[in-house]
């Protein structure tokens, strides 16, 4: 395991250095596995801020080929992770999701198999990232629009 090893598996999932170094540790020095072992431990800490409130909101606007749009509200716990590239790369890509699946609701969203990667569900990919900022963050709203 080289230093190089742990950066690498920390930018992949946006984990701690030490959280990296103690998950490539763990896995004997197997990358996938130990990217795993981090998806695992961040899910769960993604659980856990399952309740704290999410006062700080984003709107995000995405527009496909002129003919469908998508205003989304989704939220954070600060304004300091809504401007964090990651929470951006979230919102922009629930949106897209939005866009291209036509949920009924929050609910039917989340349970959704995630069109960019559809093993998971939106819920799981939002966990995801809040596994990397570290905040909760809740899809308050959204609308669809198609002409």
């Amino acid at each position: 395991m080289s230093a190089q090893d742990v950066a690498k598996l920390r930018q992949e999932t946006g984990a701690g250095i030490l959280d990296c170094k103690k998950a490539l540790e763990e896995a004997a020095g197997d990358f996938a596995k130990a990217r795993e072992i981090i998806t695992v431990k961040g899910l769960l800490k993604a659980d856990k801020k399952g309740d704290r409130e999410t006062g700080a909101g984003h709107l995000e606007a995405y527009i496909h080929g002129g003919r469908v749009g998508v205003l989304l509200e989704i939220r954070a716990e600060t304004d300091f992770v809504t401007r964090n590239e990651s929470f951006k790369d979230c919102a922009r890509n629930v949106a897209m999701h939005i866009a291209a699946v036509a949920p009924e609701s929050i609910e039917d969203l989340l349970t959704q198999p995630y069109v960019r990667e559809p093993d998971i569900n939106v819920e799981a990919y939002i966990k995801n990232t809040i596994a990397k900022v570290g905040e909760n963050i809740q899809v308050s709203r959204f609308t669809r629009y198609e002409v």
